[in-house]
């Protein structure tokens, strides 16, 4: 395993999971304020990763794999202490299709990498829009729980939901992209499964 700038950034998303949960408990008024700051550098490491690994060239097969798995955990975490918090319909909606969604389609890209067909599936601009407007819509829900209450907390549930109309939209390309391969119709499910080369952090992340 070869740990290098770009994969400590990622291990230090995973690391600040659980500062967040902590945080987020803590019985004083700037809690959550706290938990939106966690959340915002865990997603300009999301970003700052990918861009360092490639312009330094450093891209590994093990950063490939874990900044995927950061990216999913941080947020799935989160959803599920917002709901906790304010466990409305709309919320709860949107954090399982959020969560449903991303469970689907790391699946699918597994299998699909298993019988060598991997770039069918590959991140899309459509994927990097939904995670762009998933990340602004936990952090103003996160922030709305301390500071103007009414005004952020809505603005958030407006931008979870459209992230989460995004996400099944993304959802419902990457599946029809992967149709061929899922009915038998390509030639190359006769050949000998595969698992293709990686070839950049950024080919697995903002999914």
């Amino acid at each position: 395993m070869e740990l290098n700038l770009p994969t400590n950034l990622t291990i230090l998303r995973i690391a600040l999971i659980p500062v967040l949960v902590v945080l987020f408990y803590l019985p004083w008024s700037g809690a959550h304020i706290a938990c939106a700051f966690v959340f915002t550098i865990a997603a300009v490491t999301d970003w700052l990763d990918g861009y360092l690994a490639r312009k330094m060239r450093q891209t590994t097969r093990f950063g490939a794999f874990l900044d995927p798995v950061a990216d999913k955990l941080m947020v799935a975490v989160t959803l599920v202490l917002i709901v906790q918090a304010d466990p409305s319909p709309y919320v709860a909606i949107a954090a399982a299709v959020i969560i449903g969604r991303e469970i689907t389609i790391a699946s699918l890209r597994e299998w699909m990498a298993e019988i060598g067909q991997r770039k069918r599936v590959e991140v899309s601009w459509l994927g990097k829009c939904k995670t762009t407007v998933q990340m602004i819509a936990i952090i103003t829900l996160l922030l709305g729980m301390d500071v103007w209450l009414g005004f952020l907390k809505n603005v958030g549930q407006v931008l979870l939901f459209i992230s989460a109309i995004l996400t099944l939209w993304s959802m419902v390309n990457y599946l029809r992209a992967a149709l061929p391969a899922l009915r038998g119709e390509n030639e190359e499910l006769t050949k000998p499964s595969v698992i293709p080369k990686i070839s950049g952090l950024n080919s697995t992340t903002r999914e």
